[in-house]
């Protein structure tokens, strides 16, 4: 706890310092200014600048769940992607960099449809909406649909889509269930991919993101129950010479392009992250 002065008096730089010790420069000074409303500036000139014992209370708050390893993000409220500010909360997943990669072919495959047209694109699984969002930013003549099962996910990305002012369809429940009898001419998805029992969902703060949206929770498995689901059921939802892109685990996308494969897509290729690992795979439909 922070201790040896009133709170009402604590200055910002020594409580800084303080939670510095515990949580890294970086992280702290995230947390002073989303508490106090300070900037990296105030820290260097005015670091006496006392806090009220509100905000002293809350810093000391959000520093303990810091140190217990819960996600930057959830405390912030916020994350970036694509160089968009977006609201998270423990509804859904904190975006990450190699999901921009998803973004990224999936515009360029709405870009190059032929002029005049307006591609009808469903983002399946949609989260926080980032994607689907940042889809409407880049391809603003194209009609985007976007479905989640969660209604607490799908409140966040209500928000989010009012928040970056985007036309978006919102509809609630599994993957395809609320299309019947709808076409697309790209359907796009993030779904879980994490094999249950995994050492990775015990690391990296991932024990405080919603487990439904990391692993499709069969014990034994291999993870790509979602993917089958969305790879098999796809033809009955695009359009001929539609495409699906699917993001996936990065030991997955041999699986996934047989999968592809096997249900008659053509055009099948997967796309590596900035990392270099295969992070995307798609095909056409024929």
């Amino acid at each position: 706890m922070i201790a040896n002065r009133p709170l009402s008096k604590l200055p910002i730089g020594e409580a800084y310092h303080r939670a510095a010790r515990r949580i890294g420069r970086f992280d702290a000074r995230l947390l002073l200014e989303h508490v106090c409303g300070s900037t990296r500036a105030d820290l260097i000139a005015r670091p006496e600048r006392p806090m009220s014992v509100a905000q002293a209370q809350r810093f000391e708050e959000l520093t303990a769940r810091r140190a217990a390893a819960e996600p930057l993000a959830y405390l912030l409220g916020s994350a970036w992607f694509c160089g968009l500010e977006f609201i998270v909360s423990p509804a859904v997943l904190i975006p990450r960099p190699e999901t921009e990669r998803l973004v990224e072919l999936a515009a360029l495959k709405a870009q190059a449809m032929p002029p005049g047209r307006a591609p009808r694109i469903a983002d399946l699984g949609t989260g926080s909406g980032i994607v689907a969002i940042t889809l409407a930013r880049r391809c603003p003549q194209a009609m985007l649909t976007a479905t989640e099962l969660s209604a607490d996910a799908l409140e966040v990305a209500r928000a989010n889509a009012a928040r970056h002012e985007a036309s978006i369809r919102f509809l609630q429940g599994d993957w395809y269930a609320p299309l019947v009898g709808e076409r697309f001419h790209l359907i796009v998805s993030n779904p879980p991919y994490i094999a249950a029992g995994d050492p990775h969902l015990e690391r990296d703060g991932l024990p405080f993101e919603p487990p439904q949206a990391l692993s499709d929770g069969i014990i034994g498995g291999d993870g790509l129950l979602c993917i089958r689901h969305l790879v098999t059921s796809a033809p009955r939802h695009l359009e001929p010479g539609g495409w699906l892109l699917l993001e996936h685990g990065y030991d997955q996308a041999a699986k996934v392009r047989k999968l592809l494969e096997e249900t008659g897509f053509q055009k099948i290729a997967s796309w590596q992250d900035e990392a270099g690992i295969e992070r995307v795979s798609g095909g056409v439909l024929a």
